[in-house]
C-alpha cells in the first residue's frame, strides 16, 4: 500500500515536505523523464530515486509504470494507454530518425556523458532522406518539430558557437530507447494506411484512440530489427496526414 507524503515527510526528517514529494509526482507525469544530469530537475530525480517504490505505487493507479536507468541516471514515466494527443506524421519520423542515430552511436561506442548522442544537422539530414526517402523539413519547422521532441524528453538543442556553418546541434538523450518502441513503426503503418485510403478515395472516420496495424506488409515503408531499433526506408514516399498518439 501507498504510504502518504506526510509520512515520507516524517521518514525524510523533515528535509522534504509533503508538497515536495507531490510536486516530483507532478513533474514526473507531466515532463516524463527527469534526468540527474539536469540541474533544474536533479532535486526531484534524487527524491523520486530514494523513495522510487512509493512513487511507483502512487502512479499505478493512473496506468503509469516507471523505469529507473541506474547506469545514465534518469527515470521515465511510461504510460500503460497513449491514446489522446494526436502526433503528425513527421513528429513521428523525426522520433524515429533520431532513435535510429541514437542506437548507431550505441554500436559505435560514440555515447557521451550522461548517455546522450549529438547528431549534427547534415548527418541528420543524410539519415532523414536515407530512412524515409522525403527531404528533412526545413530549418524553421524542424525548429518545430524539435520543441515537441523535446517535451518528450527525446533531445534537445546546442547553439553552435558564432561563425558555425550549422545553427544548432541535436542532442539525443538516453530515455529515446524507453520511450521510442516498436509500437511507433504501427503508427507509422497506419499513416500510411490513411494515405492509402485517402488515395483510393474512401473515407475513414475511425476512433484516434485505437493503434491499429496494416496487415499489408508492402505498405510499411520502414523495416525494423527484433528490438524494433533500427528503422530502414524501403519504399520511396509516403505522403503526411492521418495521426498516432504520443508516446507510450
Amino acid at each position: 500500500m501507498k504510504r502518504s507524503w506526510a509520512h515520507l515527510s516524517q521518514q525524510s526528517g523533515g528535509t522534504y515536505t509533503p508538497q515536495d514529494f507531490e510536486r516530483a509526482a507532478y513533474r514526473l507525469v507531466t515532463e516524463q523523464v527527469l534526468y540527474a544530469s539536469d540541474r533544474r530537475s536533479r532535486n526531484a530525480y534524487h527524491l523520486v530515486e530514494t523513495w522510487l517504490g512509493d512513487f511507483a505505487a502512487a502512479l499505478e493507479p493512473l496506468g503509469i509504470r516507471l523505469e529507473r536507468n541506474a547506469h545514465f541516471r534518469y527515470i521515465v514515466a511510461l504510460p500503460a494507454h497513449a491514446e489522446g494527443v494526436a502526433v503528425s506524421l513527421n513528429e513521428t519520423l523525426l522520433a524515429l530518425v533520431l532513435r535510429q542515430r541514437y542506437d548507431q552511436a550505441m554500436r559505435r561506442g560514440e555515447v557521451e556523458e550522461h548517455g546522450e548522442v549529438t547528431v549534427e544537422l547534415p548527418d541528420l539530414q543524410e539519415a532523414w532522406l536515407a530512412l524515409t526517402s522525403r527531404p528533412m523539413p526545413e530549418l524553421g519547422a524542424l525548429r518545430d518539430l524539435l520543441r515537441t521532441a523535446r517535451r518528450w524528453a527525446l533531445c534537445r538543442e546546442e547553439e553552435s558557437e558564432p561563425g558555425d556553418l550549422q545553427p544548432f546541434r541535436i542532442v539525443v538523450r538516453p530515455a529515446i530507447v524507453e520511450i521510442i518502441g516498436p509500437q511507433w513503426l504501427q503508427r507509422l503503418d497506419q499513416h500510411n494506411l490513411d494515405d492509402d485510403m485517402e488515395d483510393d478515395g474512401g473515407g475513414h472516420e475511425d476512433d484516434v484512440g485505437e493503434d491499429r496495424e496494416s496487415n499489408d506488409q508492402s505498405a510499411n515503408p520502414v523495416h525494423s530489427d527484433v528490438d524494433g531499433a533500427d528503422a530502414v526506408a524501403s519504399t520511396p514516399a509516403m505522403t503526411e496526414g492521418g495521426s498516432s498518439h504520443v508516446p507510450a
